[in-house]
């Protein structure tokens, strides 16, 4: 794995499932940007047996003529709209798409080496579900994982799905377990994403609860940073990846920071503390004290301007800013 990466060249052709979240739009843009053809299914979510359905439908999109012509293809799993404290049954339907996409990517390139090695697949994982329980961080690639929820337990499962599929295929395959990522677009009826919370807050004046203590260390990860990662990751992973594994990278700011010091830097960065109210919460359990990371795998991965914890409040709060003042 010390291969630098390398862009691919000539058309390509990427699947975002999960078009519609704040990773999946991100992929898309950035995606876009690069000249790739799109295509965003539209996923009946709501309904399982539906949703299998729709995700098979669109891999046969995916496998359009430019594709079987010679063009590359991609496939990005960004979807999961899971959380410390989601439902088993709900969190298993989440794995079971994962794997009907995954099933029928490689039905398609089944005995056709070619079309395989023409191809990339990201599977976006977690960090907090797969460490909620670990020991001794900063944490690696190599540090086992440690679910301590349903939620942890079903990102370990789609890793399983994942890894099981690049063995069975062949297709270069890159497992991508996020930090706490946050940035414009963040869905705000999920019990996550603490800074669009606070960000709101401060838009509207009114309080947040936290739930965990202001000593908790978290790796913060700009969006569109992250989704410039996963464009990097399925252009490269070919080349690093051991043929038939699935290939673990950590990708995160490598920055810990407590959840203090989140305050003071929405003091520094707004002039005005936002009003906090510290409660407790039985979900609470699942957190980790200290997830910071320190990725070892393909390193070079990580060799980019990233954008700067206040940089990235005042875009966040700006776009919530919109926001509110088109509801209004």
């Amino acid at each position: 794995m010390t291969a630098a990466y390398r862009p691919t060249s000539g058309d390509t052709t990427t699947l975002i499932v999960g078009a519609g979240g704040l990773l999946g739009r991100a992929v898309g843009r950035s995606a876009h940007a690069r000249g790739e053809r799109l295509v965003t299914p539209a996923v009946h979510w709501d309904d399982p047996a539906t949703a299998r359905a729709d995700l098979r439908r669109s891999v046969t999109r995916l496998f359009d003529p430019a594709v079987e012509s010679g063009g590359a293809w991609r496939v990005a799993w960004c979807a999961g709209a899971g959380v410390a404290g989601t439902s088993d049954d709900e969190l298993a339907a989440e794995v079971a798409a994962l794997e009907a996409v995954l099933g029928a990517v490689r039905g398609r390139v089944a005995g056709h080496p070619e079309l395989a090695e023409r191809g990339a697949v990201f599977v976006a994982s977690s960090v907090g579900g797969l460490h909620a329980g670990g020991e001794n961080p900063p944490f690696t690639e190599h540090h086992p994982a440690a679910p301590t929820s349903a939620y942890g337990r079903a990102k370990l499962a789609g890793e399983q799905a994942a890894e099981r599929f690049a063995a069975a295929s062949g297709v270069p395959t890159v497992i991508g377990r996020i930090t706490n990522l946050y940035g414009p677009g963040q869905d705000l009826n999920k019990p996550q994403g603490l800074i669009s919370h606070l960000s709101r807050a401060h838009l509207t004046r009114n309080s947040v609860s936290v739930y965990v203590s202001l000593d908790t260390i978290r790796d913060y990860l700009f969006v569109d940073d992250c989704a410039e990662m996963v464009c990097d990751a399925l252009d490269g992973v070919a080349a690093v990846a051991e043929p038939g594994r699935a290939l673990i990278k950590i990708l995160g700011a490598h920055q810990g920071v407590t959840i203090g010091a989140l305050l003071g830097e929405f003091r520094r960065v707004f002039k005005r503390s936002p009003l906090v109210l510290l409660g407790s919460s039985d979900a609470a359990r699942y957190q980790a004290a200290d997830l910071r990371v320190r990725s070892v795998v393909w390193t070079e991965l990580d060799r980019r301007a990233l954008t700067s914890l206040p940089a990235g409040l005042a875009a966040t709060a700006e776009d919530l800013f919109r926001t509110v003042k088109g509801a209004g």
